[in-house]
């Protein structure tokens, strides 16, 4: 069965392709040679999810699903939130966004954090809806050269190291966004199950 995730994000297709199980085939925007820039226009994670996730299904009827993830710094008000990936301009540039945020915890002592994500599928013209939260703190400098986004700079609660300096296969047991997808694969695997 075929899956559209809307993302051109190889490491996030890579990491979901490691949970679902082989009657699926995911396919990335880039597989379709989809290159809408989809609006993400929404004030919380899950609008943006919905409103990507509804695109995709309206103009290609597809089963998709779409994903929105933020980072939620208790110091900064919950900063950068649904605006992460932008958080240093519109480019989204992983380098330049950790040092913008480096730079407004300057100082501070609570670097207390969470991961967010939320996930919209929709499945048989049915729209569903997951979560998935990864609580921990803010390191004072990059460390690690895995994974992407925040991940070098994010340690999670009960680790010593930061979701960059973890492999794929740790990540994927404890990352917010593994914890959204598990839940989305359970249903789907549940949804296919049934037929």
């Amino acid at each position: 069965m075929r899956l559209l995730f809307a993302t051109q994000n190889k490491h996030k297709a890579f990491e979901i392709e490691q949970m679902l199980d082989d009657s699926f085939e995911v396919l990335t925007l880039s597989d379709l040679q989809i290159d809408d820039d989809i609006p993400e226009t929404g004030d919380t994670l899950q609008a943006n999810a919905l409103i990507k996730a509804k695109y995709l299904h309206e103009r290609l009827g597809y089963n998709c699903f779409a994903d929105d993830t933020g980072l939620e710094v208790q110091a900064l008000h919950g900063a950068p939130g649904v605006h992460s990936a932008r958080y240093a301009g519109n480019d989204k540039n992983d380098a330049n966004n950790i040092i913008k945020l480096l730079q407004q915890l300057s100082g501070e002592n609570n670097r207390t954090a969470r991961f967010v994500t939320s996930i919209c599928l929709f499945w048989n013209s049915n729209m569903f809806l997951f979560e998935g939260e990864l609580k921990g703190k803010i390191l004072e400098q990059p460390i690690g050269k895995n994974g992407f986004g925040y991940d070098p700079v994010f340690m999670p609660d009960g680790y010593d190291i930061s979701l960059a300096q973890m492999d794929i296969e740790l990540k994927n047991k404890i990352s917010h966004r593994a914890i959204a997808f598990k839940k989305m694969a359970e249903f789907l695997k549940e949804q296919t199950d049934l037929i």
